[in-house]
């Protein structure tokens, strides 16, 4: 084992090296080690890719695909990128100068934060949020402003904006919105968007939007800001968690030509291209797979239902969430406030693994993260073990 030379150690990245390791996966880690453990900790589903989009991803290995595509993707899904938006945002894209095919969404957005901002700009970033959009702020030498919604429905309101920008100046350049949230599943109406796109407008920023969660809606329609304000805003989204293809790490970016030049030269130099393999599954899922996300959709609702209902018997309080497939729940008072000893105790005494809320922001504290993309028995399980923990404390 190679022992690195002492005078090398402190010789890395000191933003890098100021920013804690992803707590989301950090905690999974730490009590996957604990025997017989339901875990509701990843955002990850269950369910299999469809069976027509792996087909296509056989087809592209038989037919030796294997050379570099494109560094912005294969025209051709970058077309079925377009087309899928003009149908479900009503927006036109050009897909030769206005797309980019990403390693899945977590790629898009850093490739989006690098090629936008610099040091001493500002993003405002509702919180909770998901933890990644953090570091991928600050590690371009940027500040993310997080701004506590719990007290708001988990929303940012116009209003709110509007006093945030007051107090944080010029220096602000972008708000990051993800709708349906990770981790409450909270989405925006068509009002509520269009009362922040008149704010963004007014003060020209940009409105970053990480939508891959749009497909899973369950109680309302989908709403997009770039149906609204597409000139300012840089679109993210992917498949991983319309077409279960997490593993695949197939995103995309789509935003006016002119950020889209600087943010591809970013993407080439991250990734160079991304994997002809997974682009011929993505392109299969985005013209013929429509269908796919209801199906799943129908099955998660009932499970966010099942698992609520449970939860809020035990005295949990949820904001019921529009969309994605999280329940964000607020530890009963007479339990405490600290997430992070209770999310603990139940792994090692209910054996049920959840995310402790403090991973996701302000606003995050006293709750737990439990994802419901996960098998029906597991979550039964799961509320059967948590029943008895809340009855035995």
């Amino acid at each position: 084992m190679p022992k690195l030379q002492a005078e090398l150690k402190n010789v890395i990245n000191d933003r890098l090296a100021a920013v804690p390791p992803a707590q989301i996966r950090a905690f999974d880690e730490e009590i996957s080690a604990v025997p017989g453990l339901v875990k509701l900790t990843l955002g990850e589903p269950d369910f299999a890719v469809p069976d027509h989009v792996k087909k296509a991803a056989i087809t592209s290995i038989e037919d030796n695909d294997s050379h570099y595509s494109a560094s912005k993707g294969k025209i051709e899904l970058r077309q079925a990128i377009s087309k899928y938006l003009e149908r479900t945002r009503h927006v036109s894209y050009d897909p030769e100068q206005e797309i980019v095919v990403t390693v899945g969404a977590t790629e898009a957005v850093t490739a989006t934060t690098f090629a936008m901002l610099n040091p001493g700009d500002k993003v405002i970033i509702p919180t909770p949020a998901f933890s990644l959009y953090f570091p991928s702020v600050s590690l371009t030498g940027a500040e993310a402003v997080k701004v506590d919604t719990s007290d708001d429905g988990f929303l940012l309101s116009a209003d709110r904006l509007e006093k945030v920008l007051a107090e944080e100046g010029p220096a602000v350049k972008a708000v990051l919105l993800n709708y349906p949230n990770n981790p409450t599943g909270r989405s925006y109406t068509k009002e509520e968007l269009a009362a922040l796109a008149k704010v963004i407008a007014e003060h020209h920023l940009y409105a970053i939007v990480d939508e891959i969660y749009s497909s899973l809606m369950y109680d309302h329609r989908f709403y997009s800001l770039a149906s609204i304000l597409c000139e300012q805003t840089i679109l993210i989204s992917g498949l991983s968690k319309s077409h279960a293809m997490t593993g695949y790490r197939v995103g995309y970016v789509a935003g006016p030509a002119d950020f889209i030049k600087t943010m591809a030269k970013m993407h080439s130099f991250m990734v160079t291209a991304p994997n002809n393999t997974a682009q011929a599954a993505a392109i299969e899922a985005l013209n013929n797979g429509d269908e796919d996300p209801v199906e799943f959709k129908q099955i998660y609702k009932k499970r966010r239902d099942r698992l609520a209902t449970a939860m809020r018997k035990m005295g949990f309080e949820i904001a019921l969430p529009d969309g994605a497939f999280y329940i964000f729940a607020k530890i009963p008072a007479k339990f405490g406030t600290d997430d992070m000893e209770f999310a603990r105790k139940l792994a090692h005494e209910a054996r049920v693994g959840v995310i402790p809320g403090n991973a996701f922001g302000p606003g995050g504290e006293g709750h737990i993260r439990l994802s419901y993309a996960a098998a029906d028995e597991v979550i039964d399980t799961a509320i059967e073990r948590l029943q008895a923990f809340m009855n035995n404390l």
